[in-house]
């Protein structure tokens, strides 16, 4: 976002436009399209530019039902993607027939201590019109004196025909810097959908 001066006071008489200003905001750093793909790998634009990366993933579809898409970290040139993470997983739902709602922690979702994938959109339907969209927020990657924190929101139409709203939060128990993110499915290809990675001023 920036602010504009007006070399003119009233903005409907401005013939002329002055200096704008950064104030910050989100900085556009690389995108990539799923087509089939077994994983979506983030090795480069994580740094110590920014304090904050935001990764937004749209449309993700599953090619297999029932499957979770989430990801991992690594440091360094590292590609093991199996840093140790402790989270915390919560979901508010409602069915289409409007007979169920939920809300309440999902603990098969957390991690302790766990090196596998962590879970952002779960139980993702394979119908065509299917998918999950949301965020994941990863907080100073870089600096080496504390664990790296995350948070994640998905909305998710799930196989059994839910609206599943998602939280996740948690940290890559490391003080090495996380300079790469890798997202995948725990069963299948990411079918399709686009994931962007911006950097927070």
């Amino acid at each position: 976002m920036s602010i504009v001066k007006l070399n003119n006071r009233a903005l409907r008489s401005a013939t002329a436009v002055g200096t704008t200003t950064q104030l910050g905001g989100m900085v556009f750093i690389s995108k990539q399209t799923a087509s089939s793909s077994s994983t979506i790998d983030f090795t480069s634009g994580i740094d110590s530019t920014y304090k904050e990366y935001l990764f937004v993933f749209n449309n993700i579809h599953a090619a297999t039902a029932g499957s979770n898409f989430g990801f991992q970290g690594d440091t360094g040139t590292n590609t093991n993607y199996n840093q140790t993470i402790t989270s915390s997983f919560f979901r508010a739902a409602h069915n289409e027939a409007d007979n169920t709602t939920a809300l309440g922690y999902d603990a098969e979702f957390d991690l302790a201590q766990g090196t596998s994938i962590q879970p952002l959109a779960t139980n993702m339907g394979d119908d065509n019109d299917m998918c999950g969209s949301g965020t994941l927020h990863l907080f100073n990657p870089s600096q080496t004196t504390f664990v790296k924190h995350f948070i994640g929101i998905s909305n998710v139409y799930q196989e059994s025909v839910f609206n599943n709203n998602q939280y996740m939060a948690g940290y890559f128990n490391t003080t090495s810097a996380i300079t790469r993110i890798q997202f995948k499915m725990s069963s299948g290809n990411i079918d399709a959908g686009t994931i962007t990675l911006y950097g927070i001023n």
